[in-house]
């Protein structure tokens, strides 16, 4: 069937459909623990591109999954249906409207690009999730995100107006919002909803959490609150089960014109979460949590340990406390009175305000970096996500923090903690060996008794990061088998078939079904020629991905400038870890170590080193390319180019001796056609030109018609390494570095060159 549905999607669909197991294995897992692996994936060109795939899923009577970036937390994108990646083309802001205050997306753009087309107009969109720079829209839609401003912005719910979506039927519809009256007398789908509220009035009254940072379930308690109805209420949250959302009306935000920060330093965590009570008086716009495993993670770490220098001592815990004003006078009042009660009731040790944006900036980083700096953690141990996302009542948190923490500690393990501690919501994350039985089963029952203990506390599961594989299968639990048999009805009024994202929200497997890493999990014994003793092995450097895809950002950094070109994961850090981890697992076979895929998939990696220090695991997919090259090469042989450039001192050496013939070669355009087409050096690059005399050459001739070689300098000597380019192709930089240092009082003496490997 596989082969006539590819055949199906290929004729109807205008973007790319790809059913190869190497392309379906890189959309098995996203930043959750888990893996399934997909029907196929589609990348849809158009709006009419996923009405045709919806239509041909439902002839062929398939699953499908709507995905954006692929970084839900719970295991929401994985599962076996056709993957419809919106993130490479539907990824347009279509309109803005500045005096209604609203934009028109599609679901494909990132949450960072809204705010950057809308930072002209001195709008933003408001929900600020930590994964900003690759999150989607659609996947914040699908997730009910919230972010460091829900106390000011609420969650994606709260910012939703209209959605353009194809049922799994194929029809589409524009859901906005109506009287329930309307709803009731139009029947069909809103007449089936409006009964299912009517039935269950009283029970979700009852049983839905009174608490701003809820998101597991359907959002049935939208519609006993103010007489309205809209069906996108339903949709955002709904993880991609009940529709396909392929354009949506979101409300924009007016900038906030200042902003300033105080990270307040505690030595204890507890007392840090009891001062949000001290603080939430004065309206700040967020408090942000980040303990002490984060902060030494985050000093490990090159990227972020340059960013830390406001951190004072080492503090259990610190928390950033953001307010909005008018000027900046308003804010220098707003932390003075803050800070003051905090002095008062003796709550924290150091106060370190920042008012410059990049300052600021800088400490946002490193607040957001948590979530990647754990999942980055070195050994078997890891602290992964399935209690992480907890919501309780903001005056409830420090007593539910320490119940949890008890927990915790009840299994010998620890955790890391970050979060939103101004809505009462922390991202709790025990560390957990999910390749071990033992630590499987402490998984399951610790789950089962924080879920015990947010019944408790009147608390929520998830308060932005969603159910997924992780936590649907405790919805029944949460809500009671009233309402967990209405959600199974909404789901089956918008989705008859049950084929839309199915095991999310309703009927999911157990959360211990489809790990990546469980107690099977094997990979092969490579012998390397690289020494990846640091990093535990060749595996474990591959296993350092985690999945947080930060390698898919575009707007800042370096990493990763293949997936910033192409907007392929095939070409990101974490596609090559994923690709590569599949073949060292065997899902792939172990010839591919050597094959064509994962050659293609490495080609286009520069090896610039920005993953080492930009992925907040630190994955060096340089050193690891270079490893399977050295492999690929001894199966494959190297490669005419390879050992042109590997031997480019020497053939630069040649070059020099007649460097008006080299130069006329190298702009001939026959011959560069034929170094294109039998060497593989395109015919459009620029090459760099060869200099009538080497930088060696014009050092040698300076120093000897000065009588005594080098010249002496008062200030001390300097050793200038030169390689091969500005030795042959660009010895005017060498020249004034030279002239540079010698003005500065340095004597400068050249290194004995070697091929120094640029190369």
């Amino acid at each position: 069937m596989n082969d006539d549905l590819y055949q199906a999607l290929k004729k109807r669909v205008t973007g790319e459909v790809r059913f190869d197991r190497a392309s379906r294995l890189m959309y098995s897992t996203d930043a959750s623990i888990y893996e399934i692996e997909p029907i196929g994936v589609v990348l849809p060109k158009s709006h009419e591109d996923v009405f045709a795939a919806m239509e041909v899923a439902r002839d062929f009577k398939v699953p499908v999954l709507p995905r954006g970036g692929g970084t839900s937390l719970a295991g929401q994108t994985v599962g076996n249906a056709v993957v419809l990646d919106m993130s490479k083309y539907l990824n347009r802001v279509l309109e803005v409207n500045t005096e209604e205050r609203w934009a028109r997306v599609e679901p494909g753009v990132v949450q960072e690009q809204i705010n950057l087309h809308l930072r002209p107009m001195g709008f933003l969109f408001g929900p600020d999730t930590s994964t900003a720079n690759r999150a989607t829209l659609g996947g914040m839609m699908g997730n009910n995100s919230a972010g460091s401003h829900s106390i000011i912005y609420g969650k994606t719910i709260d910012h939703v107006l209209e959605m353009d979506v194809v049922f799994s039927s194929g029809e589409g519809r524009t859901l906005r919002e109506m009287k329930l009256e309307e709803a009731a007398l139009r029947g069909g789908l809103e007449g089936r909803i409006a009964d299912i509220v009517r039935a269950n009035r009283d029970e979700i009254e009852r049983r839905f959490p009174k608490i701003l940072r809820r998101v597991s379930g359907y959002n049935l308690d939208e519609f006993v609150r103010n007489g309205k109805f809209n069906l996108v209420k339903l949709m955002v949250g709904s993880e991609g089960t009940l529709a396909t959302v392929h354009q949506a009306k979101v409300r924009i935000e007016p900038r906030p014109p200042a902003a300033a920060l105080c990270v307040v330093h505690f030595s204890d965590i507890v007392e840090s979460i009891r001062a949000s009570d001290i603080i939430l008086p004065f309206k700040p716009a967020a408090i942000e949590l980040i303990d002490d495993m984060i902060i030494k993670l985050g000093r490990s770490s090159l990227e972020i340990s340059r960013l830390m220098g406001f951190i004072e001592g080492n503090p259990a815990a610190v928390l950033l406390v953001e307010f909005y004003g008018e000027n900046e006078a308003e804010l220098r009042s707003k932390l003075d009175e803050m800070e003051a009660a905090l002095k008062r009731n003796k709550s924290g040790y150091a106060y370190v305000r920042a008012f410059d944006p990049a300052e600021q900036n800088n400490m946002w980083k490193v607040r957001k970096a948590g979530l990647g700096l754990l999942l980055g953690m070195k050994g078997e141990r890891k602290p992964i996500a399935f209690v992480e996302d907890c919501a309780v009542e903001p005056s409830k948190l420090p007593e539910f923090f320490v119940r949890f923490r008890d927990v915790i500690h009840k299994y010998n393990t620890s955790a890391g903690y970050y979060g939103h501690a101004s809505v009462g919501c922390l991202h709790i994350r025990p560390l957990i060996n999910t390749k071990d039985a033992r630590d499987i089963q402490v998984m399951k029952n610790m789950t089962d008794e924080i879920a015990d203990l947010v019944v408790e506390f009147g608390g929520g599961m998830s308060g932005e990061h969603g159910d997924g594989l992780a936590r649907s299968h405790l919805n029944e639990k949460l809500f009671g088998s009233q309402l967990y048999k209405a959600f199974r009805d909404v789901k089956s009024a918008f989705d008859p078939e049950q084929r839309m994202n199915p095991g999310k929200i309703v009927n999911a497997p157990p959360m211990t079904e489809n790990l990546r890493y469980g107690t099977e999990y094997r990979t092969l014994g490579i012998n390397t020629h690289y020494d990846f003793s640091r990093e535990g092995g060749l595996a474990t450097a591959i296993e350092l991905c985690n999945g947080a895809g930060v390698c898919r950002k575009k707007n800042e950094g370096t990493m990763c400038p293949s997936y910033m070109v192409t907007m392929e994961d095939k070409h990101s850090t974490r596609g090559r870890a994923n690709l590569m981890r599949e073949i060292l697992s065997g899902k792939l076979p172990a010839l591919e170590f050597t094959g064509q895929d994962l050659y293609d998939a490495l080609d286009l990696c520069l090896e610039c080193k920005g993953c080492k220090a930009e992925c907040p695991s630190n994955v060096d997919m340089a050193k690891l390319k270079y490893e399977f090259l050295a492999h690929y090469n001894e199966a494959n042989g190297t490669p005419l180019r390879s050992r042109m450039f590997a031997n480019i001192h020497l053939l630069s050496q040649l070059a020099s001796a007649w460097p008006s013939m080299a130069n006329w070669t190298l702009t001939n355009p026959t011959l560069r056609r034929a170094l294109d087409r039998f060497v593989g050096i395109d015919a459009r690059r620029k090459l760099p030109l060869f200099a009538s005399q080497t930088f060696e050459s014009w050092f040698a001739k300076r120093n000897k018609s000065s009588g005594n070689g080098a010249k002496s300098g008062t200030s001390g000597k300097v050793v200038l390494f030169h390689d091969t380019f500005i030795n042959y192709n660009y010895p005017d930089i060498g020249k004034a570095a030279t002239e540079l240092l010698e003005a500065a009082g340095y004597e400068v003496r050249l290194a004995e060159r070697k091929c120094c490997g640029r190369p």
